[in-house]
């Protein structure tokens, strides 16, 4: 990566941190954006926090960068920025209303101690809590000056009154002693006009506020909901983020977003683990109805009738378009009473999501039920990801005629069992998706050299496939190579995730051995693995494919790397 001489030069700067006075207050605002960039680089987090505060644009945007060797922004820069926010609502140099957090959650333990999902979340709910809180202690310390002022005020305008009456009543008495007048007509005379006159002083200073107070009062609030309304008149800087929400940051979150201050939490995308539907009912009812785009349910014992009732409640988002459950214990093959009408529930639910583009699926047992589920979805299917689903023949033959099929861009079948019953299905539907289809995982699928090697067309002919996922599949040396030689001609495929062939494992697998077989099996230490890397990479460099990527790493492999 070339970096450009604004760049190179920002970094210069941000690197010594005492010399920030000198620099700061006459930087234009165009370069506090590189300089804030440059600060994350080289995780710099006093610099970081000191151009936050002194923010001069309306938005911030502080997206993960996703590439190849990158990380994200590290946690203590992201500290940072956040307490830099607080501190900015009350610096008069900060124009800052939008802070854009969506993308930024890292992975818990990375690379360069990123801040992970959990842990942004609640820094954010922290964030908004304490906003509230310092706003009240400003609200009310101003009204503790307020208060003394007109203290001072009354005091100030009674004395001017005392010493005035007490000239005026000294010559009233002159006056009147010469005129034989009445003492103590003249004494209540003078009393009535000082009085008089201390009335107007202060009425006119605190009309506003009576009438302010009164007409809280008149609504029923007490002190305190008056500082809360009084706190929350105006949202001076809008939050959005993505949130990750468990058992653990449950109370924190619902306080957050239920909290009104000058800080307002917006999510675009929720994701929620191990808590009850009751739960997720609360939350959906706490996020604004626009910018809400996707909802990730994992771990969560929904059940058939818990799903059937947040659908309705996701209608209610007209943006949302993205729905993913993973693990949330449904299973359509167990005999039950109420499963038929339960599915119809199910049916008319995904019925009302408009917009939903993606639909992930993991774990939920629907065999030969994928047609009625996705036949209700008004839209086509552009992320569709089925993994562990059992799918049977009906599923994988109806999906490859399907309205979904021509408008697939990234498609998830791991761990579903191909054979020969089911590879004319994978074949149409490859073909229908050949122009669209971008990431394709068939990892775990049963995928011998036979198979694979009836499958090489239809995969040779996906024109826009950027990566492709065939772990755990039982391939041999011979099958690989093959694999490999079709990779190379593909012009848009970046990475290619290929199974450890059959002769680097130890002796005793089956013949077919399953996935997990497969993944739990030691390699042989005795065969040289790096003989099986080494033919790979000599394939790739005869055909002059320096951009291909080939991995055998499961766990971290990313398909998201190539976009």
């Amino acid at each position: 990566m070339v970096l450009s001489l604004v760049s190179l030069c920002a970094r210069e700067v941000v690197r010594d941190h005492s010399s920030s006075p000198c620099w700061l207050r006459w930087v234009p605002m165009e370069l506090y954006r590189p300089l804030l960039e440059a600060s994350f680089t080289g995780c710099r987090p006093l610099a970081v926090g000191e151009l936050v505060q002194r923010w001069p644009e309306r938005t911030l945007r502080v997206a993960r960068r996703r590439k190849q060797g990158q990380t994200g922004p590290n946690r203590l820069c992201i500290q940072a920025l956040l307490l830099a926010v607080v501190r900015g609502l009350s610096d008069q140099r900060c124009s800052l209303k939008v802070l854009d957090l969506c993308g930024l959650q890292g992975d818990e333990g990375g690379m360069g101690d990123p801040m992970g999902g959990w842990s942004l979340t609640v820094a954010l709910c922290t964030m908004v809590v304490q906003a509230r809180a310092g706003a009240q202690r400003a609200q009310r310390e101003r009204k503790r000056i307020s208060a003394l002022e007109r203290e001072k005020d009354v005091k100030r305008e009674r004395g001017q009154w005392e010493g005035g009456r007490e000239t005026h009543c000294n010559q009233a008495s002159t006056d009147n002693n010469e005129l034989g007048g009445n003492d103590q007509n003249r004494m209540g005379s003078c009393g009535i006009l000082g009085e008089e006159e201390l009335i107007q002083g202060v009425r006119r200073r605190m009309e506003v506020e009576r009438k302010r107070d009164a007409a809280m009062t008149a609504l029923g609030g007490s002190q305190k909901v008056t500082e809360a309304k009084d706190v929350s008149s105006d949202v001076l800087v809008h939050v959005r983020a993505d949130l990750f929400v468990n058992a653990r940051s449950w109370e924190r979150v619902r306080g957050a977003l239920t909290t009104l201050g000058p800080l307002k939490l917006q999510c675009r995308y929720l994701r929620v683990e191990e808590i009850s539907v009751s739960s997720i009912r609360t939350l959906l009812g706490l996020l604004p109805r626009q910018g809400f785009l996707g909802i990730d349910v994992r771990y969560s014992s929904l059940g058939v009738a818990g799903l059937a009732e947040l659908l309705p409640l996701l209608s209610a988002f007209p943006a949302l378009n993205s729905l993913r459950l993973h693990y949330c214990n449904l299973d359509f093959r167990r005999d039950h009473p109420g499963q038929e009408e339960a599915l119809r529930d199910l049916s008319q639910g995904l019925t009302q999501l408009q917009e939903l583009s993606r639909l992930s699926l993991t774990a939920l047992r629907l065999p030969g039920q994928l047609r009625v589920l996705l036949s209700s979805l008004p839209k086509p299917l552009e992320i569709l990801e089925l993994p562990y689903l059992s799918l049977s023949p009906a599923d994988l033959a109806y999906l490859s005629c399907s309205h979904h099929a021509s408008t697939l861009q990234q498609l998830d079948l791991s761990e579903n069992r191909l054979d020969e019953n089911t590879l004319t299905s994978i074949r149409r539907l490859l073909s229908q998706a050949s122009s669209s289809l971008q990431h394709l995982s068939l990892s775990g699928c049963g995928l011998t050299d036979g198979l694979l090697g009836l499958l090489l067309p239809s995969l040779g002919g996906c024109r826009a496939l950027k990566s492709l996922a065939l772990a755990l599949n039982p391939l041999s040396v011979a099958g690989l190579m093959d694999l490999v030689r079709m990779a190379v001609r593909m012009p848009s495929l970046r990475q290619l995730l290929y199974p450890n062939p059959l002769e680097d494992y130890q002796p005793g697998l089956p013949d077919l051995p399953s996935s997990a077989q497969l993944l739990d099996w030691p390699l042989d230490e005795a065969s040289d693995i790096n003989i099986t890397s080494s033919q790979l990479k000599r394939v790739l460099l005869e055909s002059g494919r320096s951009d291909l990527f080939l991995t055998c790493d499961l766990l971290n492999y990313d398909k998201d790397l190539v976009d």
